[in-house]
């Protein structure tokens, strides 16, 4: 098949590109992004793009490669850190086909690792619930331990407001609403009047949650604001629509490497939504300050 497929790829440039998801387009708003993203990859580069949902085992993802190859792809997408592995095994049967994943530390000569410098988005956002807590207890409600934005989030609300405590909890899974609710509604007894529900599966429905309660949270991967305007303090957002379009032009140039590549703010794909007009106005100058300072030196206030 790939002697078949040889003279198809000799350009080294974008012919078509797929993308694999390991649940639903429309299920948050991490894969909504990565499809906005596949759907600007086709109209910038006037190519075909396929997309399959649901490819979460072994025999699919082999299997689903397989047919993208045949399609003519030779830049795939895996929206997920869950494929670094088997496209790590994959790679050296299509030399011609480029493998992308996210969030993973493996990388060889034709797979790359695309990772969000998350530490620094979650410490501007911490520094916005520690101002805006009248209780000082601030939740954190995260899927898995290993989140970067989790201990940002932590330090930007201590060095905000040093006194306030901060709550975390992980549930272990990106999609369990109902375990990550039950959290809440702990935290909330507890006296936690601002909410960080860091997976975007179930954030939507924790803001909706917190509005109804008259608290307030920070929204997470999209800008949330219109989903409760009462409760939206600002959103974390990775712009992962972006991020396909910029590893898009790299690969149509010839310049895409195997290699773990990491994004910030200075790259234009990691950045603050919008503020909710509950928040000064002076402080909202300085979280802006702040972050260009970030831009500009690569450090955190609590680092300088």
């Amino acid at each position: 098949m790939l002697t078949a497929c040889s003279n198809y790829f000799e350009s080294g440039q974008i012919q078509n590109v797929g993308m694999l998801v390991d649940g639903t387009i429309a299920e948050n708003a991490w894969n909504e992004k990565g499809y906005e993203g596949l759907r600007e990859i086709e109209k910038e580069f006037n190519t075909d793009v396929f997309y399959k949902e649901n490819i979460d085992t072994e025999t699919e993802i082999i299997n689903a490669v397989d047919e993208f190859v045949q399609d003519g792809v030779n830049l795939i997408f895996g929206h997920s850190s869950m494929y670094g592995n088997y496209f790590n095994d994959l790679a050296k049967y299509y030399p011609d086909v480029h493998f992308v994943y996210f969030n993973g530390g493996i990388y060889r000569d034709n797979v790359t690792s695309l990772n969000f410098n998350s530490h620094a988005m979650g410490f501007f956002g911490g520094m916005i619930a520690g101002e805006m807590t009248e209780t000082s207890k601030v939740g954190v409600i995260a899927s898995f331990l290993w989140q970067p934005e989790i201990e940002g989030f932590y330090e930007g609300v201590k060095y905000q407001n040093p006194h306030a405590t901060v709550e975390i909890d992980y549930i272990g899974s990106w999609f369990d609403t109902e375990g990550a609710l039950a959290i809440y509604d702990s935290m909330k007894k507890k006296g936690v009047d601002v909410f960080y529900p860091a997976g975007d599966a179930f954030s939507e429905q924790m803001l909706k949650k917190a509005e109804e309660d008259g608290l307030l949270a920070v929204g997470y991967v999209s800008d949330q604001h219109e989903i409760a305007p009462d409760a939206v303090l600002t959103s974390t957002i990775q712009e992962v629509d972006k991020l396909y379009d910029q590893v898009a032009r790299k690969f149509d140039d010839g310049e895409l490497v195997g290699d773990i590549l990491t994004f910030d703010f200075q790259d234009e794909v990691i950045a603050l939504g919008e503020f909710n007009e509950k928040i000064p106005k002076a402080f909202e100058r300085y979280v802006d300050d702040t972050i260009d300072e970030y831009i500009d030196t690569n450090l955190l206030p609590n680092e300088y």
